[in-house]
């Protein structure tokens, strides 16, 4: 087993074990009262946050209400109103124990229980402390059930982010940059591709070392995520190209923030132990046309076009994509001229 894997093993023994009784809510039902009141006894002794109804009617209001992580019930005979009431409980709240308490020990009971989504089958008479272990391995199934989400929204941010610099990486991007695009024509709103390459960025490398040259591209990612919103999507596109996605923003706001980019940039001085640099960066800039179906890779050819022109114009500007004056190229050709210029 690899070391990650035993962190994350352990990390999950250890949450599990940390949460109290009383942060556990059980819904018990069951209709008739002594019987309730014979099950609720030994969870209140336990410590936890216990909850009985007698009727299918209140077990669907609190439900609803209250979302309990253990739901006990009974057959509830002769209605078999019970298994009406588990049946529905899966339907809304898969991730929620159910645990099956009835008098009837016949196979073909346990079986359709069972098959209609009961994690467990307990026959009364109980012993009370065997109800509770049971319990115990169901909320530890459940926390188990809650971390492996948890670790798996983790990986998830692992693998669609870059790194180094903890921004989007360009196989999450083209993702997101579809759904803004199909967005922005289903409710006629702007989408904006701004493309940002570092100015000379082989000095950098070349008078210092790669880690300091890592650690400023590193400081880059922290300014872009500092001048963007929660909605926009900021990614590095490769080397020292960096790429956003704003959302909903107009030829004057994506102008502003450009500009803005540009200059916290250009005033910050990149400094790591004895190593120090000032840089600069060109950017440039597309957004959609009212009207035009343009896929996500068409968008960012034309920011690219626009990063060529300010490489070309003296770099350290920005400049936007002016339709009537680029041709459309082959991207490789495009990326290509801008990369020969030096930086």
């Amino acid at each position: 087993m690899r070391r990650a894997e035993v962190t994350l093993v352990c990390t999950m023994s250890r949450d599990g074990s940390t949460k109290q009784p009383k942060s556990r809510r059980i819904l018990v039902i069951d209709d008739d009262k002594d019987s309730l009141e014979i099950l609720l006894e030994p969870l209140r002794w336990e410590g936890y946050d216990t909850r009985g109804v007698t009727s299918d009617v209140d077990a669907h209001k609190l439900i609803e209400s209250w979302i309990p992580h253990v739901v006990i019930l009974d057959w509830m005979a002769p209605s078999m109103a019970g298994l009406k009431v588990l049946r529905s409980v899966r339907e809304r709240l898969s991730h929620v124990s159910c645990v099956f308490v009835s008098e009837n020990s016949s196979t073909e009971a346990i079986i359709e229980a069972l098959d209609a989504g009961a994690d467990d089958y307990i026959v009364k008479p109980f012993v009370p402390l065997e109800l509770l272990a049971r319990i115990r391995t169901q909320l530890r199934i459940r926390d188990l059930h809650e971390q492996l989400l948890f670790a798996n929204e983790k990986l998830k941010e692992l693998v669609d982010t870059d790194d180094l610099t903890g921004l989007y990486n360009m196989r999450s991007l083209y993702q997101r940059l579809d759904f803004e695009l199909e967005r922005g024509r289903r409710f006629h709103r702007d989408v904006c591709v701004v493309m940002m390459d570092m100015d000379f960025f082989k000095t950098v490398n070349d008078g210092h070392d790669h880690l300091f040259g890592s650690y400023v591209l590193s400081e880059v990612g922290k300014i872009i995520r500092a001048n963007t919103r929660n909605v926009d999507i900021p990614a590095r596109y490769g080397g020292d190209e960096f790429l956003v996605v704003l959302t909903e923003t107009n030829h004057q706001g994506a102008m502003h923030f450009c500009e803005r980019l540009r200059e916290n940039i250009q005033k910050t001085t990149f400094r790591n132990g004895e190593d120090s640099i000032k840089l600069t960066a060109s950017i440039g800039f597309a957004i959609t046309v009212p009207g035009e179906n343009i896929t996500a890779r068409e968008l960012v050819r034309r920011a690219d076009h626009a990063l060529y022109d300010a490489k070309e114009g003296g770099r350290n500007r920005v400049c936007f994509y002016k339709p009537e004056a680029a041709p459309v190229v082959d991207f490789k050709t495009a990326a290509q001229k801008r990369r020969k210029a030096v930086g």
